[in-house]
């Protein structure tokens, strides 16, 4: 028990100290995961507004493969990637393995269901009402489309911010793609599997306080915006 007790004081410590490793780590998580967000953002929100605001044959389907994707296994995505991305692979002479951007297009894939999955339950929340005035005051398609996606913003927002945690958090991706490679593809929560494993406890448990710090931070700073939002 005074073992533990003592890395807490000394991971906080070395937060507390501005220890340059930590930092960088997380500098390079919060980089790293929000691209793969803004990525998947872009890929996946037009598919959300289509398929929030189309019937079409299929669409049930499409929308259950999409549910399901949600819980699919970081490690098994990661060595879908390793696999993908290494020498021998399809997309091998790319060069992305071990690399950030490897792990960014790795944990997009990988939250793009859920951007897709929360962003269509927004959208389908609209009032039906909206798309239909908008069509009567003479809108097309695409206007009358991006009338609804205003009104359902605020879900998709939420939806981001799920994305983007989920991505900070996870560990196999960031494992079987980037390597944890010191300076280069380490992030929190390969930092933290890394400093544990070294026994380098005090390092561990600052980079796991950290991460948990980033994930309430980021959640609650989006609860307060969205409430200061509707008072207003």
């Amino acid at each position: 028990m005074n073992e533990t007790w003592e890395g807490f004081v000394k991971a906080l410590e070395l937060i507390l100290s501005g220890d340059p490793k930590v930092y960088e780590v997380t500098l390079r998580s919060i980089w790293i995961s929000g691209m793969a967000t803004l990525v998947a953002a872009l890929w996946g929100i037009p598919l959300a507004v289509f398929l929030g605001t189309r019937n079409f044959r299929g669409k049930f389907l499409l929308k259950q493969v999409v549910n399901a994707l949600l819980g699919i296994p970081t490690v098994a995505l990661g060595l879908i990637f390793f696999l993908a991305l290494s020498r021998s692979g399809p997309v091998g002479f790319l060069g992305l393995l071990y690399t950030p951007t490897g792990i960014i297009i790795g944990e997009a894939v990988l939250i793009m269901p859920i951007i897709v999955s929360l962003s269509t339950a927004a959208i389908e929340a609209v009032d039906p009402e909206i798309r239909n005035l908008a069509r009567t005051l003479g809108a097309s398609e695409s206007q009358a489309a991006y009338a609804v996606l205003k009104e359902a913003l605020s879900g998709i927002f939420l939806a981001g911010i799920a994305s983007f945690n989920r991505a900070i958090a996870e560990l196999g991706i960031a494992w079987m793609v980037g390597g944890g490679i010191f300076g280069w593809t380490e992030v929190l929560t390969t930092g933290i599997a890394l400093n544990i494993a070294r026994g380098n406890i005090e390092m561990g448990i600052a980079l796991g306080v950290i991460l948990l710090a980033v994930v309430f931070v980021t959640t609650i700073a989006v609860n307060g915006l969205q409430r200061r939002r509707k008072r207003v």
